[in-house]
């Protein structure tokens, strides 16, 4: 079997956040966000690497984490999410600037892809625990008779923003922890002493349990994943663009979807006990940055990652 590989999504140009998160020091010795999950998943035992970027933040990029990467001794891979990958058959719409979503992200990738391979984005803080749950799953799961996949999971409460609405994927689990259905909920937020969601700008407000379990785009797929957004990906394109041309995207949750539907997959949700930090919005950095020192002083890290 082969050893499994951590793929991360970092195209994304932080929109929200006003500037290449990707690479902002946040660390106590300069660490980019990133630089934390490629700790963590080293030392659960990955060893490659395959990075998702634009060729605009190619050259910076490269100086700066995945230099770092290289240093610590993973193998490197890169991979090029551009607007033009698409299906025979389809162009780009006029005007289309955004990129396809993370599904297509993933497909960009695919020639990277060639083990087992976890999936991350390049902007959040996931915590040491995920990255041994996935990859321990991964190095003992294969296809059989469905598609063996999984999700880590986070709880609800550890994933809120104090500076702003988040979008969250709100998971519906079997009796044996697999993923049955994931909801996105795009405005998810503080409200009335509660964790709350509204769909009509804040008019109304529904409740959702602090204990309930959420998807942060970390998944662990077998290659067959590959096949399968391939698969949807011109299904997509053929329903999304007369509605949406310039905004819709392709999501890994609705391949996901899609082949719990038709029975082709099982996804087992792990879930982690770890609380996520991201910086979504500039004002979140500064709670970020303290969280990383007194992680740092309690010797979760060492005061300089790669030193």
């Amino acid at each position: 079997m082969s050893k499994p590989i951590l793929v991360v999504m970092a195209a994304g140009m932080g929109s929200r956040y006003g500037g290449l998160k990707q690479i902002d020091p946040v660390g106590p010795c300069g660490e980019a966000i990133l630089d934390y999950s490629l700790y963590d998943a080293r030392r659960a035992g990955f060893s490659t690497v395959v990075f998702i970027i634009k060729h605009e933040i190619e050259a910076e990029f490269k100086r700066t984490v995945g230099a770092r990467a290289e240093q610590a001794g993973l193998e490197v891979r890169y991979a090029f999410q551009q607007l033009e990958l698409l299906p025979e058959g389809f162009s780009v719409p006029e005007g289309r600037v955004k990129p396809w979503g993370t599904a297509h992200a993933v497909l960009s990738a695919a020639a990277c892809i060639d083990a087992p391979f976890a999936v991350i984005n390049a902007d959040d803080y996931y915590g040491p625990a995920c990255f041994r749950l996935i990859y321990d799953y991964l190095s003992t799961h294969t296809d059989g008779e469905t598609l063996s996949w999984a999700m880590v999971g986070f709880r609800l409460k550890n994933t809120v923003c104090e500076n702003g609405s988040v979008s969250r994927g709100v998971c519906v689990t079997d009796a044996e922890d697999h993923l049955v259905s994931v909801t996105e909920r795009t405005r998810i937020e503080p409200h009335n002493g509660a964790i709350a969601y509204t769909e009509d700008e804040g008019k109304t407000w529904v409740e959702l349990p602090g204990d309930s379990i959420v998807s942060m785009n970390l998944w662990g797929f077998t290659p067959s994943f590959v096949q399968a957004a391939k698969q949807g990906f011109a299904d997509f394109l053929r329903a999304s663009l007369p509605v949406n041309p310039l905004k819709c995207e392709y999501y890994l949750p609705s391949v996901v979807s899609a082949a719990l539907a038709d029975g082709r997959a099982r996804v087992k949700v792990l879930t982690s006990p770890d609380k996520w930090y991201g910086i979504t919005y500039r004002e979140d950095k500064p709670a970020l940055m303290a969280a990383l020192e007194a992680m740092t002083q309690a010797g979760t890290y060492p005061r300089g990652l790669w030193k």
